[in-house]
């Protein structure tokens, strides 16, 4: 008698690097197009704070959670197939950048628009880290670099007291876990941030001992930080825009109607 047997599921396609490149350009363009043709549009495309104009805002926006959503679901470990959240933030983010765009009517000289400054620097960074950074990992993680390695015995007795500390310690923290693969997840954060905490710190100093930091160029050491620092400013910039346009709607309009939903005009 056969057996039926459960097939894992398909491989979710990946992106390549020119149709990252295609597509950002694509957006760029789509962005550019619509300045050119912002003085020819309809009333109600061309004046801030219109219902068509506010409901694109929102769109965008709620498009541009996708992403944080992805940090999210890859920190926690939870939401699904992580490439599926990969592919998701970046179809989403270049489609809401479009939507931004048009939602401020072509008005960069007001203060929203300096959130258009950090949604191009997640763009820029995102997009050469994926084309160009991660072919220089992949070369610096296949090495064999001097600074990976630690001939001063006092250090390596320190890094063997270091490695017992943090096993005893991933014992409390996650039981199961592999020391050699763990991080913590915002979920550990969460639940137990005394031992996350103290993990972390354990981390860096064999980060240090090894020298893992030294044995990575200037580029790929800090990319991601650059690029989660945009995402955090963009997302607090993101923030206050919605407060002052929800609840100090008077301000925003200066004088002028004001056409948007709006809960008080102080």
């Amino acid at each position: 008698m056969l057996r039926s047997r459960t097939l894992p599921p398909p491989p979710v396609a990946d992106i390549g690097n020119r149709r990252l490149v295609a597509l950002t350009l694509v957006t760029l363009a789509a962005v550019a197009a619509y300045a050119l043709l912002h003085p020819l549009l309809p009333h109600g495309w061309r004046t801030p704070g219109t219902p068509l104009l506010y409901l694109t805002g929102v769109a965008g926006a709620l498009l541009l959670l996708v992403p944080a959503a992805f940090s999210w679901a890859k920190r926690t470990g939870r939401g699904g197939s992580p490439r599926r959240w990969f592919l998701a933030h970046i179809g989403t983010g270049f489609l809401g950048v479009v939507l931004v765009a048009v939602h401020g009517a072509g008005r960069l000289g007001r203060p929203p628009a300096l959130l258009y400054l950090a949604l191009l620097g997640l763009i820029a960074v995102g997009v050469w880290a994926r084309v160009r950074i991660a072919r220089g990992m992949s070369a610096t993680f296949g090495s064999r670099h001097p600074a990976f390695f630690t001939p001063r015995s006092a250090a390596t007795e320190r890094l063997r007291a270091l490695l017992d500390e943090k096993r005893r310690l991933l014992a409390r923290l996650d039981l199961g876990a592999r020391e050699a693969t763990f991080s913590p997840t915002l979920g550990h954060w969460l639940r137990r941030p005394r031992l996350s905490f103290a993990y972390a710190r354990l981390a860096r100093e064999e980060s240090r001992l090894i020298g893992t930091r030294q044995a990575a160029p200037l580029a790929e050491a800090w990319w991601r930080r650059l690029h989660l620092a945009l995402g955090v400013v963009f997302f607090a910039g993101l923030i206050a825009h919605v407060v002052t346009v929800t609840f100090f709607a008077g301000y925003v309009a200066a004088g002028r109607a004001i056409s948007w939903w709006h809960l008080a005009e102080w």
